[in-house]
């Protein structure tokens, strides 16, 4: 096993409160985020690639991270996405004969600050009790007074746009030009399985950049329209919102995942809030109210919507709720085939509780076409 040097590190989040820690392969520097956790046993690379973690210092809850390595197809964009990582254990060496590399070489070709022999179960509690904030980690441990000035000049996470940074910066195709359905999507931080979940239901999907108007995604003539998942506050997505609300008068199928459900309670005229802690994780309770059975989901998000708005909406239904917290956690149009959920149904952590999600997308969109 080869050793690395363990160089002193630390967590200050923006209320002073300091965590110390280790710097993973004794890489320098500091990155800045809000801090927020995930509680998956599995999937960390999964959850590194993630753009809708964009901007975000994320705590992994499970003591051995890197036990497993990397894999070449396990990512869910081209690059990290996270700020910086946090954790307890961290393994150097990995036992999955299928591994390409070690998490410490994914890391490295990735340029990302990892921190670990934090005292994760403490920080979590913390979080939880506090709420969400601002954070950085650093190797600079000497120097508290000037990390604390820089990490003021950090933005806060609410009102902040990041669909920019991860979207596609020109239109691109996925999947096979002779399949029988088109859908347009647009990206304001989509993960590769939602494309790949679409693409083997038999859809050719053309991704369009997160500003794209209406009109050019209709120019495409597509059979439905699909809104992705990604980072950031929903409510400076005014382009977004302003697409969305063309798309549900254009009387084709619509479906919103997470980031895309938020932007399309916003074209309804319903508010979102930022959480006092966000829902991350693979083991999240929901109830379909629709068909009264529970379902096992992966969730990332840090905002969500306004449960009392959607009740009083008289185009909106509840179709799903978090049984922790009574969250609204689906939303459907009574009299379009218009509809979205705020978890991940292409992370199939149930393992497939959700799947049914995405056929009812083509159900509707089948119908559209007969």
């Amino acid at each position: 096993m080869k050793y690395h040097a363990k160089k002193r590190a630390l967590l200050l989040l923006a209320d002073g409160t300091i965590f110390y820690g280790k710097a993973v392969g004794g890489k320098e520097g500091t990155a800045v985020g809000e801090v927020c956790f995930n509680t998956g046993m599995t999937g960390y690379q999964e959850i590194f690639t993630d753009p809708s973690y964009f901007g975000q210092l994320m705590v992994t809850t499970n003591a051995h991270i890197g036990n497993y390595g990397t894999h070449a197809d396990e990512i869910e964009s081209d690059s990290v996405k996270i700020a910086g990582l946090i954790c307890k254990n961290f393994s150097y060496e990995y036992s999955r004969p299928s591994a390409n590399m070690s998490l410490l070489e994914f890391l490295d070709k990735n340029n990302l600050l990892a921190i670990s022999d934090v005292d994760t179960r403490a920080l979590v509690s913390y979080i939880r009790d506090h709420g969400a904030m601002n954070a950085l980690i650093s190797t600079r441990v000497d120097e508290i007074d000037a990390l604390k000035e820089e990490l003021k000049s950090v933005p806060s996470m609410e009102g902040l746009e990041l669909s920019s940074k991860v979207s596609t910066k020109e239109p691109y195709y996925y999947g096979d030009e002779n399949s029988t359905y088109k859908i347009s999507a647009l990206d304001i931080g989509i993960k590769k399985n939602i494309l790949r979940n679409l693409a083997k239901r038999g859809a050719y999907i053309k991704v369009f950049p997160y500003n794209t108007s209406f009109e050019e995604m209709k120019e495409w003539n597509p059979d439905g329209y699909f809104i992705s998942n990604g980072p950031g506050d929903p409510e400076p997505l005014t382009d977004a919102i302003a697409a969305a609300k063309k798309m549900i008068n254009s009387d084709k199928p619509l479906f919103g995942i997470c980031l895309g459900h938020q932007v399309l309670a916003l074209a309804n005229g319903v508010s979102t809030y930022k959480m006092y802690n966000g829902h991350r994780g693979i083991n999240h309770p929901i109830l379909n109210l629709v068909t009264g059975k529970g379902e096992i989901t992966s969730q990332n998000h840090g905002f969500a919507i306004n449960r009392e708005e959607t009740e009083a909406h008289p185009d909106l239904e509840i179709t799903h709720t978090h049984l922790n917290d009574q969250t609204v956690a689906g939303i459907r149009m009574k009299d379009k085939e218009v509809f979205s959920v705020q978890y991940h149904p292409e992370a199939s952590p149930g393992p497939h509780d959700a799947d049914y999600l995405f056929d009812q997308f083509f159900d509707a969109i089948k119908t559209g076409k007969n």
